[in-house]
């Protein structure tokens, strides 16, 4: 089965230009509280939009599903909630959460109205995966391997599926049978692992979606509308054609893709490593 993909924006613009381009789902992130301080001296984007974009988004899409990361628990969390879910969200993700409590009170708060996803990007959460799985309603589940590889301390995010982290967690969601995936890839042939390889790392595990990259078009950068739209065709079409191939692939391809992916994460964290004088 094809991997859903993912695009983060709050443009209504380039949400549209995605989707007729075959992007699955508008991600829309309202997320703030601590995520600057986690992020700090990272190459990270910290997102800026509105609750209002909410109801732009579902103004101008279509086809594609509208996604909504809302911020992690606090006090106004039921009214966000409420007006994410009142003006059109299909998805509701909750982040950076480290309890079964805060998973249990998102549900309750979103109330059948849209589809939960959490965001598992805390090692609380991961090493209490199967308690935070046994409550009713969860519909997805995403690693978030950016923040957390941060929390275990580790140099780079894909040390998470070399090792086995990400392994483990799946193997989770699939026993519980709820939808799956992890981290983001950049365009094919691109990437400091690139993308080819992570999404065999994806056909390996049953992954089901993934999140594309800022790389896969950089609307910051690439501003003509024309010049976006072929990114966006060719980049969708590229990776359609790689997992066509994959799904042809049996288990020795992914065993040795895996070996491929531990040797490179490996390379690429002894050069992170020496870049900051630790080794």
């Amino acid at each position: 089965m094809a991997l859903k993909l993912m695009y983060l924006t709050g443009d209504p613009h380039v949400a549209a230009m995605a989707e007729q381009n075959g992007v699955d789902r508008i991600f829309l992130d309202l997320e703030l509280r601590g995520k600057q301080a986690r992020q700090k001296n990272m190459d990270t984007v910290i997102s800026h939009n509105s609750i209002s974009d909410v109801k732009k988004l579902r103004e101008a899409l279509h086809t594609s599903e509208l996604l909504v990361r809302v911020n992690s628990m606090y006090d106004g969390s039921a009214e966000e909630i409420e007006r994410v879910v009142r003006d059109g969200a299909d998805i509701v993700m909750l982040p950076y959460f480290k309890t079964v409590r805060e998973v249990e009170d998102f549900i309750r708060m979103v109330d059948g109205r849209a589809k939960v996803c959490l965001l598992c990007e805390t090692p609380e959460a991961a090493e209490n995966i199967d308690a935070i799985l046994s409550v009713p309603g969860i519909d997805e589940v995403h690693i978030g391997i950016n923040d957390l590889h941060l929390g275990y301390h580790r140099h780079f995010m894909f040390e998470l599926v070399a090792d086995g982290t990400v392994d483990r967690l799946c193997a989770a969601f699939r026993k519980a049978g709820v939808v799956y995936g992890f981290g983001g890839i950049a365009r094919v042939g691109e990437g400091m692992l690139p993308a080819e390889y992570v999404l065999g790392e994806h056909y390996r595990l049953g992954s089901q979606m993934v999140i594309l990259s800022r790389t896969f078009c950089d609307t910051a950068k690439i501003t003509d509308p024309e010049e976006q739209r072929a990114r966006f065709a060719d980049g969708v079409r590229a990776i359609r054609a790689c997992e066509a191939r994959l799904a042809a692939e049996d288990a020795a391809f992914f065993a040795e893709n895996h070996r491929i992916v531990q040797e490179k994460v490996q390379a690429i964290v002894k050069k992170i490593k020496a870049s900051k004088g630790l080794c």
